[in-house]
């Protein structure tokens, strides 16, 4: 039985005082003051606005552990759905949003883009490789950098070679989307906002109810949120928070992201561009490669990574992720990694990266960016990742990691 389960209904167990690790947080808290201060001198005040909202969705991350990693993997494992059912909820109402503001197409002046992307080949095998990857690495795109935030060795291992992956899958994208699809397909675009925004719901419900049923057959009933002594300001500075909190919030956020930058949150195309600028810096060539000679990527490539949209959220969502961490007392980084654990970390993370660039994003920019858009590309998505993730669960004893265990 998880400890999660243990709990018995209504008790809260006496967390102790959080002992927060204060030079941290006050050289983070600087850093995040400082990242505000030069992005908007640099940049705009707007893309100021986005590193505060990264490091908003990192604080959530982190103090909810809100991760689909280990949500599947419980689902698979444990037959407990609470994780799972808190994702569909967030998705839903993010949807709510999203889809009637798409259609509208702008607000404030402000163009508004879905996350939508081809239907084929190229995210079938793509997102089957990150879910197999994320289960491998021991964290999906929004884990990785959350977890890199609370001072995980392991998980910056994973995200050096995510970074990798995701720049061969630029190199090798233009062959892939040569491959059979469908074009982009919108539901709120093909069957209207209401018929969009009700055939999402009920597929969002289905996924929920699914979950539900395995778990009500499996122990009897549906496990609760974990009870704890913090209240309040305390809980809120110091964790942990609930899922579905968390999960409402995150949804809140995503909503702003489309509002300020235009378009949903994403993750990995950061990671790419970070890439191949490091590869270029060393003497490799990527601006000939085609997806770079791309209009859009020339020019990312082209320009300061504080111009994209992108890497400033993710610096905000590591950053956030450490101040979260820091007020926690759980900011520690550790060193020692067994050999078995730092292999799965490495081809783990060059799949997720690869797999990524291939489906058009990772969990957030292709699952729940993607649908909450109305995009059949998100659906797709969701299959084929679940699929290569409980492939990856299995997969992971052979690298010494916790896998399925039939009890």
């Amino acid at each position: 039985m998880s400890q999660l389960s243990a709990t018995a209904p209504g008790s809260a167990p006496t967390l102790p005082a959080p002992s927060v690790d204060k030079s941290v947080a006050l050289v983070v808290s600087l850093l995040i003051v400082i990242g505000v201060q030069l992005i908007g001198q640099l940049v705009s005040p707007r893309q100021s606005l986005l590193f505060l909202i990264g490091g908003l969705l990192g604080a959530t991350l982190y103090h909810a552990s809100f991760g689909f990693t280990g949500g599947w993997r419980r689902m698979v494992v444990e037959k407990r759905g609470r994780a799972m059912r808190a994702q569909m909820l967030m998705i839903a109402v993010a949807a709510i949003a999203f889809i009637p503001l798409l259609a509208m197409g702008s607000v404030g002046g402000q163009a508004l883009v879905g996350a939508t992307a081809p239907v084929g080949v190229s995210v079938l095998f793509g997102a089957a490789l990150f879910g197999l990857g994320m289960q491998l690495g021991g964290g999906c795109g929004s884990g990785t950098l959350f977890t890199v935030g609370g001072g995980s060795a392991r998980m910056l291992v994973t995200l050096v070679f995510f970074i990798v992956g995701a720049v061969l899958g630029t190199a090798h994208l233009p062959y892939w989307l040569t491959l059979p699809a469908l074009p982009p397909t919108s539901l709120g675009t093909v069957l209207g906002v209401p018929g969009g925004l009700a055939v999402t719901l009920l597929g969002l419900a289905a996924v929920a109810a699914i979950t539900a049923v395995i778990e009500r057959r499996s122990h009897g009933s549906l496990e609760r949120e974990p009870a704890t002594s913090r209240k309040g300001i305390e809980r809120l500075l110091h964790g942990p928070w609930p899922l579905v909190g968390a999960g409402l919030a995150l949804a809140l956020l995503n909503i702003a992201t489309l509002l300020v930058a235009g378009h949903p949150w994403s993750i990995t195309y950061g990671f790419g561009l970070w890439g191949a600028k490091i590869a270029q810096a060393v003497g490799i060539d990527v601006a000939s490669w085609e997806f770079w000679t791309w209009p859009a990527q020339a020019k990312a490539l082209n320009s300061s990574v504080l111009q994209d949209v992108t890497s400033v959220m993710d610096f905000g969502i590591i950053l956030g992720a450490a101040l979260a961490a820091a007020l926690a007392g759980k900011f520690a980084p550790k060193a020692k990694l067994p050999l078995g654990s730092l292999l799965a970390a490495i081809i783990g993370g060059l799949i997720m990266g690869y797999g990524a660039r291939l489906s058009f994003g990772c969990n957030i920019g292709a699952l729940f960016s993607g649908i909450a858009s109305g995009s059949l590309h998100g659906w797709l998505w969701f299959a084929a990742a679940f699929g290569g993730s409980l492939v990856g669960v299995f997969a992971r004893p052979l690298f010494g990691l916790d896998g399925f265990k039939r009890s």
